[in-house]
């Protein structure tokens, strides 16, 4: 980007308008490419998932579309306000006409009042006042965006209009995103669905606002998940056929089943405690990269916290590991609230491996994670792989803990699934 803009730029720009219009010109092909990178962390290629994780590569979308955004606002402001002043007419004025006699600068003006939006429902103080349905459809208005504003780079851009090269490597880029999109946002779910046709097969109560649901398939083993992986679940029936959700497999897939445990926190999952046998499921997937390929060494930590027993106990059962190697700290606020416990308790029994509890004291007061604690309960903690699912302030207090106490940084794997 910045080799094609300075092979058309004047090396000596003596009006302040041209620097301007320079500058915006900049801004804008840069603009072009970020959103193209944004586009590609939206497309759920496998390769990023599953090996870089989920919630790294959301990370990644963030923290790319706030450059884009902010790229897309300086180009716009800038190339309006220059070519206002070599005019010598107001800012408005000009706005009116770069809008109406520029070959697609008008649907470019609506791809980028569509961009705007999204920035804005995206942003931290709006997302967390906005149920994720809503989030999430506001967020495919990307698309209509991106393609509203792609044509206008292609006939205004001085730096496409007369290179057939320049021309035809962004018609590459924009192309290799489009299918990467096409191919795994829409046809390779199509796919998985039609081939392996899944159901609810039951649904139990596990703990207060837990439950578990069962999904019958056909060949699932084919799937390619592993323990510690999550899917986004759309279940056809009335209320919840409009969103898919994140939810990890609890427990290590089966070829002809699969389940997951939900705890009740939201719309969605508070409505899967009412589902019936028998009901389609719709499904994208497997995701994620807190597998066992994550391990580096031969002892392993397990944190968890509310629902995030829930890869972690799949994990605890099929890790490879000896013994007291495994260890699996479960926080939660009461003893009723330890989803799966039967379950761990037999985990732990059958691998001898060791199973720890921290919950409220009796006057409500949380045990914190500390350094001080872990070096209590593994006293060669610095020397284990450390896996970490749970609720943000349960991420963030467990990964201070583990770096005091020796932790290094690469041995800690938490993978978020918030919007």
């Amino acid at each position: 980007m910045l080799w094609l803009w300075w092979r058309n730029t004047p090396v000596v720009l003596p009006e302040h308008g041209d620097r301007l219009i320079h500058a915006g010109r900049i801004t804008g092909l840069l603009a072009g490419y970020v959103i193209a990178l944004v586009m590609v962390q939206m497309a759920r290629v496998p390769a990023l998932e599953r090996r870089v994780g989920s919630d790294r590569v959301s990370r990644w979308h963030a923290t790319s579309g706030r450059y884009a955004l902010s790229l897309t606002f300086a180009h716009v402001v800038l190339t309006v306000y220059g070519y206002a002043l070599q005019g010598r007419i107001g800012v408005v004025p000009q706005t009116v006409s770069l809008v109406t006699e520029y070959a697609e600068m008008g649907k470019a003006a609506v791809g980028t009042a569509l961009l705007l939006l999204v920035g804005l429902v995206s942003a931290g103080a709006a997302r967390r006042r906005m149920r994720y349905e809503v989030w999430y459809y506001l967020h495919l208005l990307t698309y209509l965006a991106v393609f509203l504003a792609f044509w206008h780079q292609l006939a205004t851009g001085a730096e496409f209009i007369a290179d057939p090269v320049a021309r035809a490597a962004w018609y590459a880029l924009y192309g290799t995103v489009a299918a990467l999109l096409l191919w795994y946002r829409l046809l390779t779910p199509i796919r998985l669905n039609l081939v392996h046709r899944m159901r609810v097969e039951e649904v139990v109560p596990e703990a207060p606002g837990v439950v578990s649901v069962y999904i019958r398939g056909r060949r699932l083993h084919r799937l390619g998940a592993e323990a510690g992986q999550f899917f986004r679940w759309r279940f056809l029936t009335k209320g919840l056929r409009w969103t898919a959700n994140p939810y990890s497999l609890s427990a290590p897939p089966r070829p002809d089943l699969l389940r997951i445990t939900v705890k009740a926190v939201g719309g969605h999952s508070s409505a899967l405690v009412g589902l019936r046998p028998g009901t389609r499921v719709w499904a994208e997937g497997p995701y994620g990269s807190m597998t066992a390929a994550r391990r580096s060494r031969g002892k392993v930590l397990l944190i968890a916290g509310g629902a995030g027993i829930t890869p972690l106990r799949a994990l605890f059962e099929t890790l490879p590991g000896a013994g007291r190697d495994l260890t699996l700290l479960y926080r939660a606020r009461t003893a009723e609230d330890l989803a799966l416990r039967e379950e761990l308790e037999a985990i732990a029994d059958e691998r001898g491996a060791q199973l720890l509890y921290a919950v409220n004291g009796p006057d409500g007061k949380r045990p914190a994670i500390r350094a001080t604690m872990l070096r209590r309960i593994l006293p060669d903690i610095a020397r284990h792989d450390v896996y970490v699912c749970g609720p943000q302030g349960l991420a963030e207090e467990s990964y201070a803990a583990l770096r005091e106490a020796g932790v290094p940084d690469g041995r800690i794997h938490h993978e978020s699934f918030a919007f």
